[in-house]
């Protein structure tokens, strides 16, 4: 059995590698998914499970103490492991840290939704949140989109945003924060938001023909990044309906209003990579709301474990 720490993970792991998993994951039957979270005094503990038919099963689970980013000396607020077994005899083939996992899986699920959906000629970047995933996200989508030439940042707290950007000085791009997200956002090409909000944060009539919106950070029903126009005025795909449409704000608020009905969700990763139609022209703007999944947490696990197996 492997045990993986957060250090081994970034050290096997690249971009291109979790791409290609993702990608290759979703060729296989959907999956089996299920949830089970409990909560005592603002703390919780989830754990997530999923089988894919010819990959195996995995559990993740973790703790949620958000008061720890109070503590001295640093306690990270999300904390766990992921357990991985095997396809054929159901043991207990890997135990993987959760937050490495967690960062992988996210990343390089926007990354491949870019892959799919976003103008291959694509030449600026706009991240909305500075975040813990606001770095890792951008690489990603620089890893897909070669072609960008620049990256901007926006945040509530231009500090924030600015000490991020400062830990990119090896992405060969100039890195800006901006203080006017609406003329940031009227400038982007492709735009990733991973924030807390429960307020939209991007208005439709803000996108400009072509952009590509990737959306990560509304994860329960009563929060969103993007406002109905948005939604409306988009060509619109999820991660996996599975996740999405009845489980995230992002796409039950927009139902809920009329502004959408659930076949508006034109597909799902399943459905892409499948060759089913996404940007249909340049002029499109394409929504992807990235809403994560244990079936994602279980293709980035295979993927770590064949970096990181000793070769023979």
């Amino acid at each position: 059995m492997l045990i993986i720490d957060n250090a081994t993970v970034d050290r096997v792991m690249d971009w291109p590698r979790i791409v290609a998993a993702l990608r290759a994951g979703h060729a296989k039957p959907r999956p089996q998914i299920g949830d089970l979270y409990f909560s005592e005094a603002g703390n919780g503990l989830l754990a997530r499970g999923a089988w894919i038919t010819g990959l195996g099963s995995c559990v993740k689970a973790a703790s949620i103490f958000p008061e720890n980013v109070k503590r001295t000396p640093y306690v990270p607020s999300i904390q766990g492991s992921l357990l991985l077994f095997d396809a054929d005899t159901g043991a207990t083939s890997a135990v993987i840290d959760a937050a490495a996992v967690t960062r992988w899986k996210t990343a390089g699920d926007s990354a491949l939704g870019s892959t799919l959906l976003s103008r291959s000629d694509s030449r600026s970047l706009l991240m909305v949140g500075a975040g813990v995933m606001s770095e890792p996200l951008i690489r990603a989508h620089l890893s897909v989109r070669p072609s960008i030439e620049r990256v901007t940042f926006w945040n509530r707290t231009r500090p924030r945003a600015e000490e991020v950007a400062a830990r990119l000085g090896d992405i060969g791009r100039p890195v800006m924060v901006a203080n006017d997200l609406e003329a940031a956002v009227r400038e982007a090409d492709i735009i990733s938001c991973a924030t807390m909000s429960k307020q939209p944060l991007v208005l439709g009539a803000w996108l400009k023909p072509g952009t590509h919106l990737d959306l990560v950070g509304a994860y329960i029903p009563d929060m969103r990044e993007a406002d109905d126009e948005a939604i409306r005025r988009s060509r619109l795909f999820v991660d996996f309906r599975g996740t999405t449409i009845e489980h995230i704000g992002e796409i039950m608020i927009p139902i809920r209003n009329g502004v959408i009905t659930e076949k508006d969700v034109l597909g799902d990763l399943y459905d892409l990579v499948a060759d089913a139609p996404g940007r249909t022209s340049a002029n499109n703007i394409t929504v992807y709301k990235n809403g994560g999944g244990g079936h994602l947490d279980l293709m980035t696990a295979l993927a770590i474990v064949e970096a990181a197996r000793p070769s023979t």
